[in-house]
Protein backbone atom coordinates (compact mmCIF):
# COMPACT_ATOMS: atom_id res chain seq x y z
CA UNK A 1 0.00 0.00 0.00
CA UNK A 2 1.25 3.25 -1.03
CA UNK A 3 1.90 5.69 2.10
CA UNK A 4 -1.32 7.61 3.41
CA UNK A 5 -3.41 4.76 2.33
CA UNK A 6 -5.74 3.18 4.71
CA UNK A 7 -5.44 -0.68 5.10
CA UNK A 8 -9.25 -1.69 5.32
CA UNK A 9 -8.53 -5.18 6.97
CA UNK A 10 -5.23 -3.88 9.13
CA UNK A 11 -8.01 -3.08 12.10
CA UNK A 12 -10.33 -5.76 11.86
CA UNK A 13 -11.38 -8.30 14.35
CA UNK A 14 -11.40 -12.01 14.54
CA UNK A 15 -14.72 -11.80 12.58
CA UNK A 16 -12.94 -10.02 9.84
CA UNK A 17 -15.30 -6.84 10.70
CA UNK A 18 -14.29 -3.50 12.20
CA UNK A 19 -15.96 -2.22 15.42
CA UNK A 20 -18.15 1.15 15.01
CA UNK A 21 -15.96 2.93 17.25
CA UNK A 22 -12.38 1.82 14.87
CA UNK A 23 -14.54 3.04 12.24
CA UNK A 24 -15.23 6.61 13.92
CA UNK A 25 -11.77 6.92 15.50
CA UNK A 26 -10.42 6.16 11.59
CA UNK A 27 -12.95 8.04 9.96
CA UNK A 28 -12.17 11.22 12.50
CA UNK A 29 -8.71 10.65 11.60
CA UNK A 30 -8.89 10.68 7.63
CA UNK A 31 -11.22 14.01 7.83
CA UNK A 32 -8.73 15.37 10.12
CA UNK A 33 -5.60 14.89 8.12
CA UNK A 34 -7.57 15.31 4.58
CA UNK A 35 -8.99 18.58 5.68
CA UNK A 36 -7.29 21.62 7.16
CA UNK A 37 -9.04 24.38 9.42
CA UNK A 38 -11.34 26.41 6.76
CA UNK A 39 -14.05 28.91 6.15
CA UNK A 40 -17.43 28.09 5.64
CA UNK A 41 -20.49 29.67 4.49
CA UNK A 42 -23.79 28.67 5.24
CA UNK A 43 -27.39 29.51 7.03
CA UNK A 44 -27.43 28.85 10.90
CA UNK A 45 -30.02 26.05 12.01
CA UNK A 46 -31.27 24.29 15.43
CA UNK A 47 -29.25 26.88 17.81
CA UNK A 48 -29.07 26.20 21.32
CA UNK A 49 -26.84 27.19 23.92
CA UNK A 50 -25.71 24.95 26.60
CA UNK A 51 -25.62 25.41 30.57
CA UNK A 52 -21.70 24.81 29.71
CA UNK A 53 -21.49 28.10 27.23
CA UNK A 54 -21.13 25.66 24.54
CA UNK A 55 -23.25 26.79 21.23
CA UNK A 56 -24.32 24.26 19.17
CA UNK A 57 -26.12 24.42 15.68
CA UNK A 58 -25.90 23.64 11.90
CA UNK A 59 -25.03 25.24 9.03
CA UNK A 60 -26.97 23.88 6.07
CA UNK A 61 -27.59 25.42 2.22
CA UNK A 62 -29.87 23.86 -0.39
CA UNK A 63 -28.17 20.64 -0.61
CA UNK A 64 -26.77 19.54 2.79
CA UNK A 65 -25.98 20.61 6.79
CA UNK A 66 -22.72 20.61 8.76
CA UNK A 67 -23.05 19.52 12.03
CA UNK A 68 -20.96 22.65 14.51
CA UNK A 69 -20.05 23.47 18.07
CA UNK A 70 -18.60 26.46 19.09
CA UNK A 71 -16.66 25.80 22.91
CA UNK A 72 -17.43 28.82 25.25
CA UNK A 73 -14.06 29.70 25.48
CA UNK A 74 -14.16 30.80 21.58
CA UNK A 75 -17.68 32.19 21.80
CA UNK A 76 -17.18 34.07 24.93
CA UNK A 77 -15.56 36.86 22.30
CA UNK A 78 -18.31 37.37 20.47
CA UNK A 79 -21.10 40.31 21.23
CA UNK A 80 -24.22 38.02 20.99
CA UNK A 81 -24.80 34.76 19.40
CA UNK A 82 -26.28 34.08 16.07
CA UNK A 83 -29.96 33.59 15.13
CA UNK A 84 -31.73 30.71 13.14
CA UNK A 85 -31.58 32.12 9.52
CA UNK A 86 -28.57 34.19 10.14
CA UNK A 87 -25.78 33.80 7.30
CA UNK A 88 -22.74 33.42 8.79
CA UNK A 89 -18.93 32.47 7.61
CA UNK A 90 -17.32 30.05 10.27
CA UNK A 91 -14.24 29.28 10.62
CA UNK A 92 -13.34 26.34 12.07
CA UNK A 93 -11.46 22.37 12.21
CA UNK A 94 -13.74 19.69 10.35
CA UNK A 95 -14.03 16.62 12.50
CA UNK A 96 -15.73 13.14 12.84
CA UNK A 97 -17.54 13.47 16.77
CA UNK A 98 -17.11 10.15 17.10
CA UNK A 99 -20.03 9.52 20.17
CA UNK A 100 -22.72 10.28 17.03
CA UNK A 101 -20.64 9.30 14.00
CA UNK A 102 -21.34 12.78 12.80
CA UNK A 103 -18.83 14.87 10.60
CA UNK A 104 -18.99 18.49 12.70
CA UNK A 105 -16.91 21.43 12.30
CA UNK A 106 -15.24 22.74 15.84
CA UNK A 107 -15.83 26.70 15.30
CA UNK A 108 -13.05 28.84 16.16
CA UNK A 109 -14.44 32.09 14.68
CA UNK A 110 -17.83 33.23 13.64
CA UNK A 111 -18.84 36.41 11.39
CA UNK A 112 -22.03 37.75 10.14
CA UNK A 113 -21.53 37.90 6.26
CA UNK A 114 -23.50 41.12 6.85
CA UNK A 115 -21.16 44.42 6.86
CA UNK A 116 -19.85 44.35 10.31
CA UNK A 117 -20.61 40.83 11.16
CA UNK A 118 -21.67 39.92 14.51
CA UNK A 119 -20.49 42.94 16.11
CA UNK A 120 -22.76 45.29 13.88
CA UNK A 121 -25.66 43.08 14.72
CA UNK A 122 -25.39 43.22 18.21
CA UNK A 123 -24.56 47.27 18.12
CA UNK A 124 -27.36 48.21 16.28
CA UNK A 125 -29.60 45.69 18.23
CA UNK A 126 -28.53 47.21 21.32
CA UNK A 127 -28.74 51.07 20.12
CA UNK A 128 -32.31 50.28 18.74
CA UNK A 129 -33.51 49.17 22.44
CA UNK A 130 -31.68 52.28 23.89
CA UNK A 131 -33.39 54.62 21.49
CA UNK A 132 -36.92 52.76 22.46
CA UNK A 133 -36.15 54.28 25.61
CA UNK A 134 -35.46 57.74 24.52
CA UNK A 135 -31.84 57.12 26.04
CA UNK A 136 -30.75 58.61 22.86
CA UNK A 137 -32.81 61.88 22.82
CA UNK A 138 -30.41 64.40 22.73
CA UNK A 139 -32.84 66.69 25.04
CA UNK A 140 -31.99 64.35 27.50
CA UNK A 141 -28.15 65.91 27.73
CA UNK A 142 -27.74 68.01 30.43
CA UNK A 143 -25.28 70.81 30.27
CA UNK A 144 -21.65 70.50 31.33
CA UNK A 145 -20.72 72.71 35.19
CA UNK A 146 -18.84 75.61 34.42
CA UNK A 147 -16.37 75.29 37.36
CA UNK A 148 -16.36 71.49 38.26
CA UNK A 149 -14.86 71.20 41.75
CA UNK A 150 -15.31 67.17 42.17
CA UNK A 151 -14.67 64.91 39.05
CA UNK A 152 -15.13 61.37 39.47
CA UNK A 153 -13.35 58.92 36.91
CA UNK A 154 -14.22 55.75 36.11
CA UNK A 155 -11.61 53.61 34.24
CA UNK A 156 -8.26 51.47 35.00
CA UNK A 157 -6.10 52.73 37.24
CA UNK A 158 -3.12 51.72 34.76
CA UNK A 159 -4.50 52.75 31.52
CA UNK A 160 -2.98 55.89 30.15
CA UNK A 161 -5.86 57.28 29.83
CA UNK A 162 -5.83 57.93 33.47
CA UNK A 163 -2.36 59.89 33.19
CA UNK A 164 -3.80 62.18 30.37
CA UNK A 165 -6.82 63.04 32.41
CA UNK A 166 -4.71 63.89 35.58
CA UNK A 167 -2.09 65.99 33.67
CA UNK A 168 -4.88 68.12 31.94
CA UNK A 169 -6.77 68.75 35.01
CA UNK A 170 -4.04 69.57 37.09
CA UNK A 171 -2.76 71.65 34.33
CA UNK A 172 -6.21 73.47 33.62
CA UNK A 173 -7.71 73.70 36.61
CA UNK A 174 -5.69 72.66 39.71
CA UNK A 175 -8.48 73.63 42.45
CA UNK A 176 -10.99 70.35 41.27
CA UNK A 177 -10.27 67.39 43.18
CA UNK A 178 -10.00 63.82 41.17
CA UNK A 179 -11.91 60.98 42.48
CA UNK A 180 -10.50 57.55 40.58
CA UNK A 181 -12.83 54.90 40.57
CA UNK A 182 -11.20 52.09 39.44
CA UNK A 183 -12.65 48.99 36.96
CA UNK A 184 -11.20 46.82 34.51
CA UNK A 185 -12.19 48.46 31.08
CA UNK A 186 -11.96 45.06 28.98
CA UNK A 187 -12.57 41.57 29.52
CA UNK A 188 -14.51 39.32 31.67
CA UNK A 189 -16.16 41.39 34.91
CA UNK A 190 -15.57 44.68 32.79
CA UNK A 191 -18.65 44.98 32.49
CA UNK A 192 -20.27 44.46 35.70
CA UNK A 193 -17.30 46.91 37.44
CA UNK A 194 -18.22 49.74 35.65
CA UNK A 195 -21.94 49.27 36.14
CA UNK A 196 -20.91 48.45 39.81
CA UNK A 197 -19.01 51.78 39.75
CA UNK A 198 -21.67 53.73 38.51
CA UNK A 199 -23.90 52.86 41.45
CA UNK A 200 -20.91 53.99 43.54
CA UNK A 201 -20.66 57.34 42.21
CA UNK A 202 -24.22 57.86 43.28
CA UNK A 203 -22.84 58.12 46.91
CA UNK A 204 -20.27 61.00 46.06
CA UNK A 205 -20.79 63.76 47.50
CA UNK A 206 -20.95 67.10 45.80
CA UNK A 207 -20.23 65.41 42.11
CA UNK A 208 -20.16 67.73 39.82
CA UNK A 209 -18.93 65.91 36.70
CA UNK A 210 -18.41 62.15 35.43
CA UNK A 211 -15.34 60.87 33.00
CA UNK A 212 -15.87 57.50 31.49
CA UNK A 213 -13.64 55.91 29.32
CA UNK A 214 -10.51 53.99 28.17
CA UNK A 215 -7.84 54.38 25.45
CA UNK A 216 -7.71 53.09 22.11
CA UNK A 217 -8.00 49.38 21.03
CA UNK A 218 -9.75 46.76 18.76
CA UNK A 219 -13.66 46.84 18.13
CA UNK A 220 -13.52 43.27 20.75
CA UNK A 221 -11.42 45.40 22.97
CA UNK A 222 -13.44 48.42 23.66
CA UNK A 223 -17.17 46.04 23.58
CA UNK A 224 -18.03 46.49 27.23
CA UNK A 225 -18.49 50.18 26.12
CA UNK A 226 -21.37 48.59 23.54
CA UNK A 227 -23.17 46.80 26.38
CA UNK A 228 -26.30 47.63 26.50
CA UNK A 229 -26.45 46.96 30.41
CA UNK A 230 -23.61 49.58 30.64
CA UNK A 231 -25.12 52.30 28.84
CA UNK A 232 -27.83 52.11 30.85
CA UNK A 233 -25.45 52.72 33.68
CA UNK A 234 -24.45 55.78 32.11
CA UNK A 235 -27.69 57.16 31.34
CA UNK A 236 -28.82 56.71 34.67
CA UNK A 237 -26.32 59.08 36.24
CA UNK A 238 -27.16 61.50 38.85
CA UNK A 239 -24.56 63.92 37.41
CA UNK A 240 -23.34 64.71 33.43
CA UNK A 241 -21.51 62.37 32.44
CA UNK A 242 -18.57 62.42 29.66
CA UNK A 243 -17.73 59.55 27.29
CA UNK A 244 -14.26 59.30 26.37
CA UNK A 245 -14.04 55.45 24.63
CA UNK A 246 -11.03 54.81 22.38
CA UNK A 247 -9.75 56.93 19.50
CA UNK A 248 -11.95 60.20 17.52
CA UNK A 249 -13.39 57.55 14.78
CA UNK A 250 -14.54 54.81 17.77
CA UNK A 251 -18.44 55.28 18.52
CA UNK A 252 -19.56 53.22 21.41
CA UNK A 253 -23.18 53.31 22.89
CA UNK A 254 -21.31 54.83 25.86
CA UNK A 255 -21.12 57.94 23.88
CA UNK A 256 -24.46 57.88 22.23
CA UNK A 257 -26.18 57.94 25.72
CA UNK A 258 -23.36 60.31 27.76
CA UNK A 259 -24.47 63.79 28.04
CA UNK A 260 -21.05 64.97 26.42
CA UNK A 261 -19.00 62.94 23.95
CA UNK A 262 -14.55 63.76 23.63
CA UNK A 263 -12.65 61.96 20.80
CA UNK A 264 -10.20 61.02 23.73
CA UNK A 265 -9.14 61.05 27.81
CA UNK A 266 -7.49 64.24 27.26
CA UNK A 267 -10.32 66.18 25.57
CA UNK A 268 -12.74 64.66 28.11
CA UNK A 269 -10.78 66.38 31.15
CA UNK A 270 -10.95 69.36 28.92
CA UNK A 271 -14.37 69.63 28.47
CA UNK A 272 -14.89 69.08 32.12
CA UNK A 273 -12.66 71.88 33.40
CA UNK A 274 -12.55 75.68 32.76
CA UNK A 275 -8.36 76.93 31.54
CA UNK A 276 -7.40 78.52 34.51
CA UNK A 277 -5.81 81.11 32.36
CA UNK A 278 -8.23 81.81 30.22
CA UNK A 279 -10.57 82.53 33.68
CA UNK A 280 -7.83 85.24 35.41
CA UNK A 281 -7.84 87.04 31.94
CA UNK A 282 -11.84 86.57 32.46
CA UNK A 283 -11.72 88.18 35.76
CA UNK A 284 -9.37 90.64 34.51
CA UNK A 285 -11.58 91.67 31.96
CA UNK A 286 -14.66 91.61 34.01
CA UNK A 287 -12.51 93.76 36.98
CA UNK A 288 -12.00 96.66 34.33
CA UNK A 289 -15.56 96.30 32.87
CA UNK A 290 -16.64 96.79 36.47
CA UNK A 291 -14.22 99.98 37.50
CA UNK A 292 -15.18 101.59 34.35
CA UNK A 293 -19.32 100.87 35.12
CA UNK A 294 -18.20 102.29 39.01
CA UNK A 295 -16.79 105.34 37.92
CA UNK A 296 -19.85 106.32 35.18
CA UNK A 297 -21.98 105.59 37.94
CA UNK A 298 -20.22 107.78 40.68
CA UNK A 299 -20.10 109.79 37.12
CA UNK A 300 -23.48 110.28 36.54
CA UNK A 301 -24.66 110.37 40.30
CA UNK A 302 -22.17 113.61 40.65
CA UNK A 303 -24.15 115.36 37.59
CA UNK A 304 -27.85 114.27 39.11
CA UNK A 305 -26.74 116.16 42.50
CA UNK A 306 -25.57 119.07 41.14
CA UNK A 307 -28.86 119.17 38.62
CA UNK A 308 -31.02 118.37 41.79
CA UNK A 309 -28.83 121.23 43.75
CA UNK A 310 -29.52 123.58 41.18
CA UNK A 311 -33.03 122.81 40.82
CA UNK A 312 -33.87 123.03 44.73
CA UNK A 313 -31.89 126.18 44.58
CA UNK A 314 -33.78 127.68 42.16
CA UNK A 315 -37.18 126.30 43.84
CA UNK A 316 -35.97 127.89 47.16
CA UNK A 317 -35.38 131.26 45.69
CA UNK A 318 -38.71 131.23 44.41
CA UNK A 319 -40.35 130.75 47.32
CA UNK A 320 -38.34 133.12 49.21
CA UNK A 321 -39.90 135.75 46.63
CA UNK A 322 -43.34 134.59 46.68
CA UNK A 323 -43.17 135.08 50.45
CA UNK A 324 -41.41 138.17 49.87
CA UNK A 325 -43.90 139.27 47.81
CA UNK A 326 -46.82 138.33 49.94
CA UNK A 327 -45.48 139.75 53.00
CA UNK A 328 -44.85 142.96 51.26
CA UNK A 329 -48.51 142.97 50.22
CA UNK A 330 -49.65 142.07 53.84
CA UNK A 331 -47.25 144.86 55.58
CA UNK A 332 -49.21 147.44 53.04
CA UNK A 333 -52.56 146.29 54.13
CA UNK A 334 -51.45 146.50 58.52
CA UNK A 335 -49.90 149.31 57.79
CA UNK A 336 -52.97 151.12 55.97
CA UNK A 337 -55.10 149.58 59.40
CA UNK A 338 -52.13 150.82 61.72
CA UNK A 339 -53.59 153.83 64.02
CA UNK A 340 -50.23 155.96 63.16
CA UNK A 341 -51.40 156.66 59.79
CA UNK A 342 -54.79 158.09 61.23
CA UNK A 343 -52.39 160.22 63.48
CA UNK A 344 -50.74 161.28 60.37
CA UNK A 345 -54.15 162.59 58.88
CA UNK A 346 -54.64 165.22 61.80
CA UNK A 347 -56.05 162.81 64.53
CA UNK A 348 -54.94 162.59 67.92
CA UNK A 349 -55.58 159.99 70.83
CA UNK A 350 -56.90 160.76 74.10
CA UNK A 351 -55.36 158.48 77.07
CA UNK A 352 -55.97 158.53 80.80
CA UNK A 353 -53.11 158.06 83.22
CA UNK A 354 -54.37 154.27 83.32
CA UNK A 355 -53.79 154.24 79.27
CA UNK A 356 -57.36 153.55 78.62
CA UNK A 357 -58.52 155.22 75.70
CA UNK A 358 -60.99 158.08 75.86
CA UNK A 359 -63.44 158.41 73.36
CA UNK A 360 -66.05 160.29 75.00
CA UNK A 361 -66.76 163.78 76.07
CA UNK A 362 -68.23 162.39 79.34
CA UNK A 363 -65.23 160.66 79.80
CA UNK A 364 -63.53 163.89 80.09
CA UNK A 365 -64.54 165.56 83.61
CA UNK A 366 -63.10 169.12 84.49
CA UNK A 367 -59.65 168.74 85.94
CA UNK A 368 -59.01 165.65 84.03
CA UNK A 369 -55.17 164.76 83.31
CA UNK A 370 -54.72 162.85 80.36
CA UNK A 371 -52.01 162.55 77.63
CA UNK A 372 -52.89 163.10 74.04
CA UNK A 373 -50.61 161.25 71.10
CA UNK A 374 -50.38 163.02 68.07
CA UNK A 375 -48.23 161.53 65.03
CA UNK A 376 -44.59 162.70 66.38
CA UNK A 377 -45.42 162.22 70.07
CA UNK A 378 -47.80 162.59 73.25
CA UNK A 379 -48.39 165.55 74.69
CA UNK A 380 -49.84 166.19 78.77
CA UNK A 381 -52.79 167.87 78.85
CA UNK A 382 -55.82 168.84 81.63
CA UNK A 383 -59.28 169.38 81.24
CA UNK A 384 -60.15 173.24 82.26
CA UNK A 385 -62.63 174.21 84.10
CA UNK A 386 -66.12 175.20 82.75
Amino acid sequence: MGAGSVDLFAAASAEGAWTVGEVTRRARAVVEAGLPPLWVRGEVSGFKRWQSGHWYFALRDRTAQLRCVMFARENRRLPAAPADGMQVFAFGRPTVWEEKGELRLTVLELLSTEAGGLWQLAFEKAKAALAKDGLLDPARKRPLPGYAQRIAVITSPDAAALTDIVAVVERRWPVAELIVVPTRVQGDGAEAEICAAFRAIGRIAGLDVVIVGRGGGSKEDLWTFNSERVARAVAAAPVPVISAVGHETDVTLCDLVADYRAATPSAAAAAATPDRAEVLDHLAQVGARLGRAVAGRVDLAGQRVERSLDRLAGTMTLRVERHRHRLAALSGRLDALSPLKILERGYALARDAEDRLLKRVAQFPPGLAFRLRVSDGEVRARVAGP
